[in-house]
């Protein structure tokens, strides 16, 4: 999980100021996100003025088909149904019945647990598995959010499923500063590090990271 969840490089006045004159979350999305917080987890929870953004680049491709590794509570999910058109929808994978139930509770009060396919079991069983059932070039967006050993293959799977022109977001890049403490050699911080420079160097792809909350990256696929 992220070592923090404070804005990098933020006070915490200036980041109530952005929240308070940029954020927009409709009632229930905002219920299943202040339930999120008290759970003991809550740090696994995508931030809410960065999962503002992802259902903002949504409306901005006109996306209709996602794809989600990484569900936890379904927050990201929820808001993204509601923002996908009606015949849109959304593949969520997890290893969490515990934690998706959560989810699936508000998918069902919002009205779009109809837009939502929800995959129990590892991510890259699930992603191999949407190979196999024909998904390539499938999906406009990509929100990849799960355990960050993994990122690298996640990447490379979603590149054969996401469409040329469609984007993939990878999820706290920069791991709370920790990418630039060479003194920090865990195998979270290691696996990031190891997938920044290889989407740098990947000629597949344009991308831009970014320093919202824990850091985003943007990547197009050619």
């Amino acid at each position: 999980m992220p070592p923090t969840t404070k804005p990098l490089g933020l006070s915490e006045p200036l980041y109530k100021y952005i929240a308070d004159n940029s954020l927009r979350e409709s009632g229930i999305v905002r219920e299943l996100r202040e339930e999120t917080e008290r759970l003991p987890l809550s740090v696994m929870l995508t931030p809410p003025e960065e999962a503002q953004f992802i259902v903002w680049l949504l409306r901005l491709i006109n996306a209709r088909r996602m794809l989600e590794i990484g569900t936890f509570t379904g927050y990201v999910t929820l808001w993204s149904a509601l923002t996908l058109p009606e015949d849109g929808s959304i593949i969520t994978c997890d290893v969490s019945k515990k934690w998706t139930a959560r989810g699936m509770h508000y998918w069902k009060m919002a009205g779009v647990a109809n837009k939502i396919d929800l995959r129990i079991a590892p991510a890259l069983q699930t992603l191999d598995q949407l190979q196999a059932e024909h998904y390539q070039n499938y999906f406009d967006f990509v929100y990849i959010d799960a355990d960050k050993e993994n990122y690298l293959s996640y990447f490379e799977r979603s590149l054969l499923l996401v469409r040329p022109g469609g984007i993939i977001g990878i999820d706290n890049v920069l791991w709370g500063g920790s990418v630039i403490d060479e003194q920090d050699q865990g195998s979270d911080v290691c696996a990031i590090r190891e997938l920044n420079a290889k989407l740098h160097q990947d000629e597949r792809i344009t991308l831009s990271m970014l320093p919202i909350r824990d850091g985003l990256t943007l990547a197009i696929r050619k």
